[in-house]
């Protein structure tokens, strides 16, 4: 293959004496003659001092700028926006965060797309950035790889950005200090990374890095660490072997590859939201994924992870231990894993893996397969007259697996804060939010305030919340999201009464509102449309296009 064959896209941009204004602008950013003969890498990046999950990827990309031009590349820093699910949690801005995810797809599309890159590195920290960025790349379908900027270290006394939330909580049941709260707000985000446990940006990056689109222990290195600017500068040589044989993220992005990505993530007890971004990811490469796959793959897959948030360890004790690589061979070895699937090195999983030590002796952060904290999937896929189509709850087995109650009935995130704190919510109490889904939101925001207050209050046990939003990889208890159709939609979660029983059995996978089919037929009947809450600017159009979560609320299906 020729240098000319490598440069696919860039010698449109580049080549001829047409193309002389190009090379003149190019110029000015620092191109030289030499650098318009070799591949250009577009290197997407999300830094930002917006957050500190992304405040650090601007020296990350300036490495794999390095690593890319010494493996006779030619990089091309640009960014891509990112939001921040934590600080805007609990507020009206936090519905622009799963709008960011088609967002950031967008932007990687529009950028690359139009400047020609013959191939792309991301480099992505918060959680939209990680999907956003790999439907952006499956869109192109060029030669790329997905770089984790790394996990946050923890606070003092083993505290993380949950622990200020669930403080809160504490706060308001009169078991934390005013004091006690202030010194754990100051304290617990002590630098640069993403939030510290198994919450969705880990999550993420070890779903991708299990899929094959990311280095080997790209997801679990800290964010200041040698091993993550080796990771950075690694990627140089990567990207241009997988241009050299014109390896694609549709040849890494399989069905199986998928498979292997979700078995990965239950192992480890990850997030919710993996599901709703790996069915766009899925969508987005043309592969056929659907919710009802999760249930299937889950019967045999067992939860080894005893990690936060239902869990007692952070990602940073992970990553001392050797992260995911060890895990993913004690599957693959127990056949549960497809080791034949490509990987951005090059070679298959198996091939990746073949080296790999186990986990040191005495470390009880990843269970042995015959000793799980669960012996099925914590993602519950449930159904019933509550949920058509499907809701999503993660329930690890630490909360039960049953919980009936009376529903109490709130139409925003921020009623429902409220009622917990104040002491409205009370035991035996299924809280409903609704109104909070794709469209209805819109933007279906996470529920990490709600869901830490009722830990902090110490009702984890006694009050189960289900909604038509999602929730943080942050959340833990009884809690059911993502439930379809949505209010807005006239789903079933629309009619609920204040009183109504509920019931939730994560072993049948149902969620049930106990009245009869003619009475909820009644109240649907009855029910009217509320108008939208945005007519124009960026949630306007979202709502206008995004499809229900149990389809991934992606925003192009219907084109």
């Amino acid at each position: 293959m020729t240098d000319k064959d490598l440069r696919k896209h860039s010698k449109i941009v580049v080549d001829g004496v047409e193309q002389a204004p190009s090379r003149a602008m190019l110029r000015a950013v620092g191109f030289e003659d030499a650098d318009f003969e070799k591949p250009q890498i577009g290197i997407a990046s999300t830094w930002s001092m917006v957050t500190p999950c992304n405040m650090h990827i601007n020296k990350l990309a300036e490495d794999v700028n390095k690593g890319t031009d010494a493996a006779g590349g030619k990089g091309i820093i640009y960014n891509v926006l990112t939001i921040s699910d934590g600080i805007s949690m609990g507020t009206e801005g936090m519905k622009y965060s799963l709008v960011s995810r088609e967002v950031i797809a967008d932007s990687i599309e529009t950028v690359s797309g139009c400047m020609g890159h013959d191939a792309i590195i991301a480099i992505g920290g918060c959680d939209k950035n990680l999907p956003g960025q790999m439907m952006g790349i499956a869109r192109l379908n060029r030669p790329s790889i997905f770089i984790y900027g790394g996990t946050i270290q923890p606070g003092p006394n083993h505290t993380n950005i949950i622990s200020v939330f669930e403080a809160v909580g504490g706060h308001a049941a009169g078991n934390v200090s005013a004091i006690e709260l202030k010194q754990i707000e100051d304290t617990a985000i002590p630098g640069p990374g993403s939030c510290g446990g198994m919450y969705t940006a880990n999550t993420m990056a070890s779903a991708i890095e299990a899929m094959g689109m990311s280095l080997p222990n790209s997801s679990a290195q800290d964010a200041i660490s040698q091993e993550k600017v080796d990771d950075c500068l690694s990627a140089g040589e990567a990207i241009m072997y997988l241009l050299e044989h014109d390896i694609k993220p549709s040849d890494i992005m399989t069905r199986a590859a998928f498979e292997n990505s979700i078995k990965v993530t239950i192992a480890l007890g990850g997030s919710t939201n993996a599901v709703l971004h790996l069915l766009a990811m899925a969508h987005t490469i043309g592969v056929n994924l659907e919710l009802d796959d999760f249930s299937r793959i889950g019967n045999d897959i067992p939860m080894l992870a005893d990690l936060k948030p239902s869990g007692r360890y952070l990602m940073s004790e992970l990553i001392k231990i050797g992260g995911i690589q060890p895990l993913m061979k004690t599957m693959l070895e127990a056949g549960m894993l497809d080791g034949s699937c490509m990987t951005v090195t090059g070679k298959t999983l198996a091939e990746n893996l073949a080296e790999v030590e186990p986990y040191p002796q005495g470390q009880d952060i990843i269970r042995p397969i015959d000793n799980p904290i669960k012996k099925d999937s914590h993602l519950r896929v449930l159904r019933g007259n509550l949920a058509p189509t499907g809701a999503v709850a993660k329930i690890t087995g630490k909360e039960g697996l049953s919980f009936t109650g009376n529903a109490r009935v709130f139409e925003s995130e921020e009623d429902c804060l409220k009622g917990i704190l104040d002491g409205t919510v009370v035991e035996d109490d299924v809280l409903v939010i609704r109104y909070e889904g794709p469209k209805g939101a819109p933007g279906m925001r996470e529920m990490l305030s709600p869901t830490s207050a009722i830990m902090g209050k110490g009702l984890g046990e006694s009050v189960a919340l289900i909604t038509d939003g999602r929730f943080s990889g942050g959340s833990h208890g009884f809690v059911v999201g993502h439930v379809t159709p949505e209010a807005a939609e006239g789903g079933p979660i629309a009619i609920v009464q204040d009183g109504d029983r509920i019931a939730i059995d994560a072993e049948a996978n149902t969620v049930t509102l106990e009245l009869s089919d003619e009475e909820i037929q009644s109240r649907l009947a009855n029910w009217k449309k509320p108008e939208a809450r945005y007519r124009r600017g960026v949630l306007a159009k979202y709502a206008a296009t995004v499809t229900s979560a149990s389809e991934g609320a992606v925003t192009d299906k219907n084109f």
